[in-house]
């Protein structure tokens, strides 16, 4: 599948675990270990008829952690690109960042602007892709997520799967920065972007 060409060029950014797949087996460090949400790709291919790029931009502390290696998750992320495609859907890119302050591997456990909500990832897919911030979006299960969307000029959509009814009920009302909307999960996203937002 293609953007389309005759649509403003836009962008929508995805947390992974809580998002597009279960945040229920910790770290994980083998293929056999990730699995999609049922309707992960039903989701996909809504935004993708709008004719957004999709992008992953994930926190992958494991490897700051110790608990697995750069070519461990690059393995999980092969599958995780087979699961898409075998929903007859795509991802443009994945961006992911490795680091952790207090992790224990080198060069990894440091603070960096790659770590959400910092908006390293953001910039790496701008100098990748052309789109336009205002007319993109950042979706996902954390604070981290709202506020990475919001430090780069992106509306912002809490999901109540994953970690996101939690934040959602007990955390929230201390934010500083709130989601533009919240939903149940990532296929309410699609609908809400398709129905009012995909022109």
């Amino acid at each position: 599948m293609t953007v389309n060409a005759t649509k403003p060029q836009r962008s929508i950014f995805l947390d992974r675990d809580g998002t597009i797949s279960p945040d229920e087996y910790g770290y994980i460090d083998h293929p056999e270990g990730y699995s999609l949400y049922h309707y992960t790709g039903e989701a996909l291919r809504l935004l993708r008829e709008c004719g957004f790029y999709l992008f992953i931009v994930t926190n992958q502390s494991g490897i700051a952690r110790g608990y697995f290696t750069p070519e461990q998750l690059e393995r999980v992320h092969a599958r995780m690109l087979e699961l898409i495609r075998g929903e007859g859907a795509d991802i443009d890119a994945v961006f992911y960042s490795p680091y952790f302050k207090t992790g224990i591997i080198e060069p990894y456990n440091i603070d960096h602007e790659d770590r959400k909500p910092g908006i390293g990832l953001y910039q790496k897919a701008r100098r990748r892709y052309s789109f336009r911030p205002e007319q993109s979006w950042m979706i996902g299960d954390r604070y981290t997520d709202i506020a990475f969307g919001k430090n780069a000029g992106l509306r912002t959509i809490l999901l109540l799967t994953g970690n996101g009814k939690k934040e959602f009920y007990e955390e929230m009302p201390d934010w500083d920065i709130k989601p533009d909307f919240v939903v149940q999960d990532l296929l309410g996203a699609a609908y809400l972007i398709k129905e009012y937002f995909c022109r």
